[in-house]
């Protein structure tokens, strides 16, 4: 029997499922172990995340905050929003050809997001510039938006 919630909550089913049209990215396969931070353990506290392309190669996700990203009561750390989003826009970057670091991540919090609650999250490349890439994302959940980020990213040599 669990001894406390988060024991409880490590067991439970998780639907990370995607819309119609997505198709499941193996995110871990493109950049390898990088990832471990905020998707390495699917089956966690912390998060749990399954990410997507849409047929325009737009990087999406489903996002599950567990109860270890708490920050105010009963909802995520606002490192724990910052830390999905430095992923998720980085990892856009690199699905779209560009191998990258993060120059710069600008965060707008719009409402605390709840634990426990599946949140989609999209992002894309909307420039190219020499070695600077501009990537926008934003994580929701229905009409609900819950941060906004803008992230220059800077290209790398890589291999």
């Amino acid at each position: 029997m669990p001894k406390n919630n988060v024991e409880k909550e490590t067991s439970a089913a998780v639907d990370l499922g995607g819309e119609a049209g997505w198709i499941p990215f193996d995110a871990p396969s493109l950049v390898g172990e990088s990832l471990r931070f905020v998707s390495g353990d699917p089956e966690g506290n912390r998060f749990r995340v399954r990410y997507y392309r849409d047929a325009e190669k737009h990087l999406h996700a489903r996002i599950w905050f567990g109860p270890e990203t708490e920050g105010p009561p009963g909802h995520a750390h606002g490192g724990s929003v910052a830390a999905v989003l430095d992923e998720a826009l980085g990892l856009a970057a690199w699905a779209a050809g560009y191998p990258i670091v993060v120059g710069n991540l600008n965060i707008s919090f719009r409402t605390m997001l709840p634990l426990q609650k599946v949140v989609t999250v999209e992002s894309r490349v909307v420039s190219a510039a020499g070695r600077k890439i501009m990537v926008h994302g934003r994580i929701f959940c229905g009409k609900k938006l819950y941060a906004e980020a803008e992230c220059l990213c800077i290209t790398i040599k890589t291999g």
